[in-house]
């Protein structure tokens, strides 16, 4: 009798693993997104890694829209080079629309010439404008149709964070993208500003 059970519960636990569907052209994205709303100053909080060099940490974002309605960003942030050498990097995107508002194809490039530039795809996921957006791309798809390579950012307008009620929509969202515990949170305490005056570099 008890292989009987055994059968249920592993049919139970088939069952909903495949109600979650991890295939990237399945995600939600923010209906009607507004490019201007979402403008202005934005602090990560939390981030998932994708392969190779990335930003750190103390990370700050500015979107802006111009007058014919596209949207560039700068980015700062502490980027680890060569296990041992920390610099703040700045940042240059600028965002092509595509059908979907939400969705964006990014050009971006380092100020210094060693940083990384590239082309990818920026989703944003969700966002009520105000407090907090949860951005996501994929640089790279399996066969079968999810992603091998991913980063996503938590933003917040208030470097201090999220609140509870916020990070618990936050995760529920990070889970439909199959990202769930794997985001670290992010410290902002200004040491980008240190080091970049040492290094020398986005003056």
């Amino acid at each position: 009798m008890e292989w009987v059970w055994a059968l249920v519960l592993l049919a139970a636990l088939g069952g909903g693993s495949a109600e979650r569907d991890c295939r990237v052209s399945s995600f939600r994205v923010k209906e009607n997104f507004d490019k201007a709303r979402f403008s202005g100053l934005w602090y990560a909080i939390a981030k998932k890694d994708p392969e190779g060099l990335f930003l750190q940490d103390n990370i700050i974002a500015e979107f802006s829209v111009d007058e014919k309605g596209h949207m560039s960003a700068t980015a700062k942030g502490r980027v680890r080079i060569l296990s041992n050498w920390e610099v703040c990097a700045d940042m240059v995107g600028t965002f092509t629309d595509t059908e979907d508002p939400a969705k964006f194809k990014m050009k971006y490039w380092g100020v210094a010439s060693f940083l990384q530039r590239g082309n990818d795809d920026h989703w944003i996921i969700d966002t009520d404008y105000d407090t907090f957006a949860l951005q996501y791309s994929c640089r790279l798809l399996n066969l079968d149709g999810t992603c091998a390579d991913s980063y996503s950012f938590v933003f917040s307008r208030d470097p201090n964070g999220l609140t509870p009620e916020t990070r618990r929509l936050v995760r529920q969202r990070q889970e439909e993208l199959c990202l769930e515990r794997q985001y670290r949170w992010i410290e902002h305490n200004g040491e980008q500003l240190f080091l970049r005056g040492v290094a020398g570099l986005g003056q």
